[in-house]
């Protein structure tokens, strides 16, 4: 193995190390089982020559029915940075995510085409399967997407049916031949049906009914979906230094504390885990994104050096 490739091995292990661990969720066996997932993904991603992505996860609980700010924002700015990349992009959400996903993509200062599919609105899926696929894309991600489970429902962590405010986008994810990646961060999301049958049921709280069993061709468990995002775009940096400039523009903690204001104060978006409309993101402050998100930099832009 040439030097080269081993430093390049080893920041891609580092990465995945930061960003793939259990924050209070007890997926540690779904991302030991997972292992290696992100730097699959991210060689492959190296190659995108134009990229669909998909997200949008809505809470309704109690008083609150609100978008979640993970997945809209590490959306967003993965797809920016790919866009001033020279790599096409184009998000789809649904219609009760997609203020969320606007205020994100307009946070970012980069025009990224939004598809927004209502809920219960079959033919217009369809049509954007059908768009997608003319657009010969060569990737699709789903980041913090909730999937199907094993009855077709999807549910929420608490195992509630959240399908009046989730269309099918699983049928968008898997509609053509390109490459299918997702991002998920507790076992209910698009791409989970990758890992093997039946961990989910046995290690996460209320696994048997959450479980997605939507698969895909690479899998990140990431500890916030977010995370996830930042993993893929620092990965990138490492893979392609010729990228490195310009995805150093959005993988910082500024723009990562800028977006998820946006979602909150432009779109009502909500905390997933608390409920709370306030910029934190699955019950952590920037405070802990920000951190993490300089030490991804610190990571990629080490490759600089080399």
């Amino acid at each position: 193995m040439s030097t080269k490739l081993s430093e390049q091995t080893r920041r891609l292990a580092a990465i995945e190390a930061l960003v793939c661990r259990d924050v209070g969720r007890k997926t540690a066996d779904l991302i030991a089982a997972n292992a290696g997932g992100l730097g699959d993904a991210v060689r492959d991603l190296a190659q995108a020559t134009s990229v669909g992505l998909i997200t949008g996860f809505f809470v309704p609980r109690g008083d609150v029915a609100a978008p979640e700010t993970d997945g809209p924002v590490g959306t967003a700015l993965l797809a920016a940075a790919l866009a001033a990349c020279g790599v096409p992009a184009r998000i789809a959400t649904d219609t009760p995510c997609a203020d969320a996903v606007r205020a994100a993509v307009a946070a970012t200062g980069v025009a990224i085409a939004v598809d927004e599919v209502a809920v219960s609105d079959r033919a217009a899926l369809d049509r954007l399967v059908g768009d997608w696929r003319a657009a010969s894309l060569s990737h699709a991600i789903a980041i913090e997407r909730c999937g199907r489970s094993v009855d077709g429902k999807p549910r929420n962590m608490r195992g509630v049916d959240v399908s009046p405010w989730t269309a099918p986008l699983d049928d968008l994810f898997l509609g053509g031949p390109w490459k299918k990646l997702a991002v998920g961060d507790g076992g209910n999301e698009v791409g989970m049906g990758q890992l093997p049958a039946g961990l989910i049921a046995r290690t996460v709280p209320n696994g048997a009914e959450i479980a997605c069993v939507t698969s895909c061709d690479h899998l990140t468990v990431a500890g916030v979906s977010n995370w996830g995002a930042y993993g893929l775009m620092a990965a990138l940096a490492v893979l392609r230094p010729d990228w490195q400039p310009t995805i150093a523009k959005f993988l910082t903690a500024e723009r990562d504390l800028a977006v998820t204001r946006a979602v909150v104060d432009k779109a009502g978006a909500v905390d997933g885990v608390t409920a709370l409309r306030e910029p934190t993101v699955d019950g952590f402050g920037p405070d802990v994104h920000g951190p993490l998100v300089d030490e991804l930099g610190r990571i990629a832009w080490g490759q600089a050096a080399d």
